[in-house]
């Protein structure tokens, strides 16, 4: 049963939303607008995945056989976003091992991989099937397989859309495939294949996520139900930077994957609610939902109760701002940047871009000339509604950098987010670009000193991360937005410097 604490705020639209609660439950495709209509009819399977799902059950129940047969006893997960969020919160909150690799930092990369892979199994996950990240991680993967002598028809199972590029070279290649229903957008796939795979093949018991989610949405079409008390409270103004804790609850990483359900649904046509992961309950910039009983605004549920709880939030919210809350088009406008960067290079040579300060471990790429890390910290806050952190570097290993956000937030009074690349391209990348124009952009390389190759392409993983910083750099100075780009020289002694010069901000 899902218990709310506050969101009485916004009651003048509970009437409206009350009225086409039924209407989502019937999955009608023109709520969010002619515009959107075509778009949301191949999106709307979600509403019965706590139902649909359950056919999936006696095929996870072999595959996990399959595997424990096999001993494996490792379990690497390669996605992106939608891919890979829910099933890394799946894993934490029922204290299950599983390696989430949805990173192209080539130190990530070696941490996974360089290792012996006999009873490890990986599951690949995209719903495209061409999504360039998964793509890499996969051959790299596969290559690392061969190298120990080991058949990768016993080590990877795929998930994907059927059809899919991926589902017919996977199922040529004699590897074990699931596919998922492809009316369901990625961010929205938490109870589908996607989020089910991983987490049966860990050990999780999945049915208990479909129990709770289908028992939650059998309330949502009461007269002033919680979706409608929060979607209502959420599209006011006052809620525009809405910050998440999942801090002392029961539900790790949350926050993390309602981040980018609401920031990619809803970052668009220059409107949205930008979600903040923070580890304080309260904040005197903005909002804070809380999951563990404290605080003024609370949601407490289960962890299939949220997941669909908010996926049905995040429909109204479309709703009430009246955009498609299905499509990413800015999502797509990055890897495309991408891709040209990484051709540019390939027939011309890596660009040679002119620092305009350095410091002992850091350099500055900036349109401005300032004499101190400091300053230049200093100057993202100018006019800006918020500060974006977005550091390219090792998660689970350079995690010092996560401790800038709150100093920066601290220091400069600015609502602050923290992303880790390339994901977030993948959730807060499109409110970068397609929400409120008012952000203040701050990406963070690193150095690396190795290079994972990717088999079949002439670069390897060092080139492909930062073709991908470079890539959103183009996009955002595009726009003119403030952009600061810090490289790390020396990732430790650079993330020290960082954090030390906010501090003196």
């Amino acid at each position: 049963m899902i218990k709310l604490t506050g969101f009485d705020e916004g009651r003048a639209l509970w009437p409206e939303l009350n009225a086409i609660t039924s209407r989502l439950a019937k999955k009608d495709s023109t709520l969010w607008g002619p515009a959107a209509a075509k778009e949301a009819a191949m999106r709307l399977n979600w509403i019965d995945l706590p139902s649909s799902s359950r056919d999936l059950l006696p095929t996870l129940d072999a595959l996990s056989a399959w595997s424990r047969e096999l001993g494996h006893s490792r379990f690497v997960l390669c996605g992106m976003g939608g891919s890979s969020l829910a099933p890394e919160v799946i894993a934490a909150v029922y204290q299950k091992e599983l390696t989430v690799l949805d990173s192209t930092d080539p130190h990530h990369v070696s941490a996974v991989l360089a290792r012996d892979l006999r009873e490890t199994c990986f599951v690949i996950g995209s719903k495209s099937g061409s999504t360039i990240e998964t793509a890499s991680q996969k051959s790299a993967a596969e290559s690392a397989l061969r190298q120990q002598g080991l058949d990768p028809r016993n080590h990877l199972v795929v998930v994907t859309d059927p059809g899919s590029p991926l589902d017919t070279a996977s199922r040529e290649a004699g590897l074990r495939v699931i596919n998922a229903d492809p009316n369901v957008g990625g961010r929205f796939s938490a109870l589908s294949a996607f989020g089910l795979t991983p987490a049966a093949l860990i050990g999780v018991d999945v049915s208990v996520l479909l129990d709770d989610a289908l028992a939650a949405a059998e309330t949502f079409m009461e007269v002033d139900s919680a979706v409608v008390r929060v979607a209502a409270a959420l599209s006011l103004p006052g809620f525009a930077y809405t910050g998440f804790c999942d801090k002392g609850s029961t539900l790790p990483g949350l926050s993390d994957w309602i981040e980018q359900l609401i920031a990619e649904s809803t970052g668009k046509d220059e409107k949205g609610v930008l979600p903040i992961v923070t580890e304080n309950s309260s904040s005197s910039l903005y909002p804070v939902i809380t999951f563990s009983g404290v605080g003024p605004y609370r949601v407490e549920a289960s962890l299939g109760e949220q997941f669909i709880f908010w996926e049905w939030v995040t429909a109204l919210l479309g709703y009430l701002f009246k955009v498609d809350p299905f499509n990413q088009p800015n999502v797509t406008e990055a890897k495309e940047k991408t891709g040209a960067l990484l051709s540019r290079w390939n027939s011309q040579g890596k660009d040679q871009l002119k620092s305009a300060f350095e410091s002992e471990s850091v350099s500055v790429f900036a349109d401005t000339t300032f004499d101190s890390l400091a300053t230049y910290l200093a100057a993202a806050r100018e006019k800006a509604g918020y500060i974006a952190i977005m550091a390219y570097l090792h998660r689970g290993s350079d995690d010092e950098i996560l401790q800038l956000r709150e100093i920066l937030e601290r220091r400069t009074g600015v609502p602050t987010t923290f992303g880790w690349g390339p994901r977030f391209l993948h959730s807060t990348g499109q409110f970068h670009k397609g929400g409120p124009k008012v952000g203040s952009f701050i990406q963070i390389t690193g150095s690396s000193d190795i290079d994972w190759p990717i088999d079949g392409h002439d670069y390897g993983f060092e080139t492909l991360v930062m073709a991908q910083a470079l890539g959103d750099n183009e996009a955002l100075s595009a726009r003119n937005y403030p952009l600061v780009r810090f490289h790390l020289k020396d990732r430790k002694a650079g993330i020290a410097e960082l954090r030390k010069a906010a501090e003196e901000i």
